[in-house]
């Protein structure tokens, strides 16, 4: 890990830390009784499994990877992964992934990693979602680093700067991986895009030549996808309250969708991993203005995605049913789709709006990655 001082406020914990966050944990009841539902796992052996971490990787290893191995256990049936083989397990990369899940994207990514021999990944988190001192442990011993929201301007140029300096002197001197999502915040209406900005952060500590500057970054686009969306629900009212009205986001509702997005049922779960871009860089160069080449670059990822995103039949079915056809029936079966009527009924129910409009959003949160996939809509 970097031990520059400049980095102190948006770096993970170092080893000298480890110990102090660990036993803050151990004495947090909330931290405790979310782990222990989550987990199905008696608050003792909680407390006990703690006190054996002496290192972020011991962390990752002995206590959140096997949560997280149960969380999957409890709230899915099962993941799969698919290119695995366009990775060199000597060689850094800056994984750029759809956003569905607060805290299971990164994490699920960081399992598949070490369980066939990569090194995990240091994840972005945006500081938004530090709501308490115990998240902030959680998240500083798992590796992960502070992107700052909701800052002014000004301040955020020289945060951008002084991110893009960690994230590339991570890859580089400590040749750890980063992951990070294409967009700020989650896709809450299941079109991913991935924002131009983002790589201007990127290309601020690099070389001036575009190509040199983006092939250091090795980046490796990685599409996400949960049969039943984490947080749909959620997602549904926050989309359906932005379009009536003003809408606020309390520190309390990040936490609710971080223990919602753990526990609630996701079904399968597919990660697919691409391969570095780096090939495509010559062919972004010649474009005429920095702006055009960051927006290409940024396209391209985009569609990377689109393609390599796993389609489930819940998706086909939003589709149909967001437009009144059967363009997609081969794609499933009629108890499938009477299942996922019922499933959107009873989330629907628990909301208070307007009917129609609350049905749409929802089907949209499935059907967009339907109308993004190349060449099927």
């Amino acid at each position: 890990m970097l031990s520059n001082p400049e980095f102190d406020s948006i770096r993970p914990y170092n080893d000298a830390e480890i110990v102090g966050a660990r036993e803050r944990l151990g004495r947090s009841e909330e931290f405790l009784s979310v782990f222990s539902q989550l987990t199905q796992t008696d608050k003792a052996q909680i407390t006990e499994a703690l006190q054996s971490i002496q290192t972020r990787d011991e962390f990752q290893s002995k206590f959140f990877g096997p949560t997280i191995t149960a969380v999957i256990q409890n709230t899915s049936t099962g993941y799969s992964v698919e290119g695995l083989e366009n990775l060199r397990p000597d060689r850094a990369y800056l994984f750029m992934s759809d956003h569905r899940d607060i805290i299971l994207d990164s994490a699920i990514l960081n399992l598949i990693l070490r369980t066939n021999g990569f090194k995990y990944t240091e994840a972005a988190i945006g500081s938004n979602l530090l709501v308490n001192d115990w998240v902030t442990d959680l998240v500083k011993l798992n590796s992960c680093f502070i992107i700052e929201r909701e800052i002014p301007v000004r301040e955020m140029i020289i945060s951008s700067a002084l991110r893009s300096q960690y994230i590339r002197r991570t890859m580089l001197e400590t040749n750890s991986s980063v992951w990070i999502a294409q967009r700020e915040g989650r896709t809450k209406n299941g079109s991913d895009k991935t924002q131009p900005s983002l790589l201007k952060m990127f290309k601020m500590s690099g070389p001036k030549d575009f190509v040199e500057n983006f092939r250091e970054l090795h980046i490796v686009p990685v599409s996400i996808s949960y049969e039943w969306e984490p947080c749909d629900e959620q997602k549904t009212q926050e989309l359906y309250t932005r379009s009536v009205s003003e809408y606020v986001k309390t520190p309390e509702e990040d936490m609710r969708s971080m223990q919602a997005g753990l526990g609630m049922y996701k079904g399968r779960i597919h990660f697919s991993i691409d391969k570095p871009i780096d090939g495509e860089l010559e062919k972004m160069a010649g474009l005429p203005s920095k702006g055009e080449r960051l927006e290409a670059l940024a396209q391209y990822i985009d569609s990377r995605i689109y393609a390599r995103y796993k389609l489930w039949p819940n998706n086909y079915i939003a589709y149909d049913l967001l437009y009144s056809g059967n363009q997609f029936s081969c794609h499933y079966t009629n108890e499938e789709k009477e299942h996922f009527i019922q499933v959107m009924s009873r989330k629907i129910d628990r909301i208070k709006g307007n009917r129609s409009m609350l049905n749409n959003i929802f089907l949209e949160i499935y059907a967009n990655p339907v109308k993004n996939k190349p060449g099927i809509s």
